[in-house]
């Protein structure tokens, strides 16, 4: 089977003083799904998949309204900052040189309740339940760059870190399942659906 593991789009940046952040898309971020959707409209995906996390829902609707597909909510592919007051898109932590983006940098990541293993654990396991509910078919999961880093690091057998690369907003990643276990990574970072777009 062919597991499509699809970024979620740009979304708003959210500071609260209490509560969960949970941002919706931007209007870039809703263009760049629409983009994505008209980029695997040839391709056949028999069931969509999402975290339960706004912008990966919002990223989902297009492909799946192009096929009337449901989208299907797995809770343990939301990443792993789900419950954070705040969201800021690294782009502009980067841009504002953000106490956080300093900390990122350090790996100092705050986790929400879980070690960067036991997220890793969660993630792997999600993953491979919709793998084995799935021979021979082509699904798609719109998450997030921590699930993403976290299901591509295991397939290549890294050490458990919080991210090794950094996944383009709606970018595609693919790995190949086989029934005998072995997991191939067919593309990373793919995105020529935005290639040649205005806006991030």
């Amino acid at each position: 089977m062919e597991l499509l593991l699809i970024r979620h789009g740009l979304p708003v940046r959210r500071e609260l003083r209490e509560g969960i952040a949970d941002p919706e898309l931007a209007p870039a971020g809703h263009q760049q799904a629409r983009y994505l959707a008209e980029y695997l409209a040839t391709e056949a995906i028999d069931a969509i998949y999402s975290s339960p996390q706004q912008r990966a829902v919002q990223t989902a609707k297009p492909i799946a309204a192009s096929r009337g597909l449901e989208i299907k909510i797995v809770d343990d592919v939301a990443e792993w900052d789900r419950n954070s007051s705040e969201y800021v898109p690294i782009e502009e932590l980067k841009a504002e040189d953000d106490p956080r983006w300093q900390a990122i940098l350090r790996g100092e990541w705050n986790m929400d309740d879980a070690s960067p293993a036991e997220f890793r654990g969660r993630v792997v396991n999600a993953i491979e339940t919709l793998i084995a509910a799935h021979q021979g078919h082509r699904i798609a999961v719109s998450c997030h760059g921590g699930v993403i880093n976290a299901y591509l690091a295991h397939v290549l057998g890294l050490p458990v870190t919080h991210g090794f690369f950094y996944p383009g907003y709606t970018s595609i990643h693919r790995v190949m399942a086989a029934t005998t276990g072995r997991r191939s990574i067919l593309s990373i970072n793919e995105i020529a659906h935005l290639r040649g777009r205005t806006g991030p």
